[in-house]
């Protein structure tokens, strides 16, 4: 089978181009160049740990036109954030939704450094079902790309090789590329126009991991005064050693559990206090905004 790798070149490039003027950037808080695109009705998304609270973005468009914008909200569960420009944005256009991606799938990622447009190819490395954050959202399937990029593109739109927008660039562990879906990035962004926020679920309880023999768990160092760990009868010192009935070897694991989907819901906690387990009922709350 011969491969055109001049017609390959030229169709890469095109799809990149044709993006191209969804795509914008701005200047982080951490005195970097970071990407967001274009979502749709005039608002776009960027990586929520790009953009801190309270803080003016302006945008650079593909125009190289700048523009203020207003940050709508931030999704720390989903590391997804909203921005709408203070005026309108003539001709944006909207980026279609991608089919199914597989392993081997060829994926092109897209940034903006400052009105200058960046694409860069790689593969689909890995595809693998629903999947929770570290802070305990839900993302719908796990998308892990084999591409070599930089901090730019962090926020920009990956497109599959017709166009489509598989979802957005996001950097995990150790600075591997992932991709937060499109269905993923859709819920989210209705909940931020919506509420300004995405709840999350709240103990009210400062915790350390222990480890001590056969003992794991999150011990309670602190306790909000109005919190529900307080209201439910939990103490300093007291060890959290289950959720429902499963085993809880540190915060690390009750902070996913406190994603969106938990506020509100009753939990049982297993509690180790004294040397002595008991179950304790808790309704877990929504973490107050800062």
């Amino acid at each position: 089978m011969s491969i055109n790798l001049s017609a390959f070149s030229d169709a890469i490039a095109d799809v990149a181009a044709a993006a191209a003027p969804a795509v914008a950037s701005f200047v982080t808080h951490h005195h970097r160049t970071a990407s967001a695109f274009h979502w749709r009705d005039g608002f776009f998304v960027a990586a929520e740990e790009a953009v801190e609270a309270g803080e003016e973005v302006e945008l650079t468009l593909a125009s190289g036109e700048t523009v203020k914008a207003e940050l709508v909200g931030r999704d720390p569960s989903t590391g997804v954030a909203l921005l709408k420009p203070a005026s309108a944005v003539a001709s944006l256009p909207q980026l279609p939704q991608g089919a199914a991606v597989r392993p081997g799938h060829v994926a092109i990622a897209v940034g903006n450094s400052e009105g200058a447009a960046l694409a860069v190819l790689g593969t689909v490395g890995e595809v693998g079902p629903a999947w929770r954050s570290m802070r305990g959202g839900t993302i719908d399937r796990r998308i892990n790309l084999a591409i070599n990029t930089g901090g730019r593109f962090e926020g920009g739109p990956v497109l599959d090789a017709k166009g489509g927008l598989i979802g957005m660039l996001l950097f995990g562990p150790r600075r591997r590329a992932l991709v937060m879906p499109y269905e993923t990035i859709e819920r989210a962004v209705a909940t931020l126009r919506e509420k300004g926020h995405v709840a999350r679920g709240y103990l009210g309880a400062g915790l350390h991991p222990i480890r001590n023999g056969d003992t794991r768990g999150a011990m309670v160092m602190s306790l909000d005064d109005s919190g529900p760990a307080k209201a439910a009868g939990l103490h300093v010192g007291d060890i959290i050693v289950a959720w429902n009935g499963e085993a809880v070897h540190g915060p690390r694991e009750l902070i996913r559990r406190l994603g969106p989907d938990s506020a509100g819901t009753a939990v049982t906690l297993g509690i180790l206090s004294g040397g002595v387990q008991r179950d304790v009922s808790i309704t877990i709350g929504e973490k107050p905004l800062s």
